[in-house]
């Protein structure tokens, strides 16, 4: 999946299901972590493209958040 694909579909979720899928991503980060450490991880490029997803659903959960704030205000 290219990265404006899944831009694409992280935009298109709700708040609420960002969140849900941000848990569920930390802890396959956190299984793929400890596969990391006892060798059993093929590609150690899974980290990676694990931290990057986390951190696009919360660039997008932030730009959100301050969006709400400015319409407040």
């Amino acid at each position: 999946m290219k990265a404006t694909e899944a831009r694409k579909q992280i935009r298109e979720l709700s708040s609420d299901e960002l969140k849900a899928k941000a848990s569920e991503l930390k802890g396959e980060l956190f299984k793929a972590k400890i596969q990391n450490h006892t060798n059993q991880l093929d590609s150690t490029a899974k980290l990676r493209g694990l931290r990057r997803e986390i951190a696009r659903i919360n660039t997008v959960l932030t730009q959100r958040a301050d969006k709400a704030a400015e319409a407040k205000s």
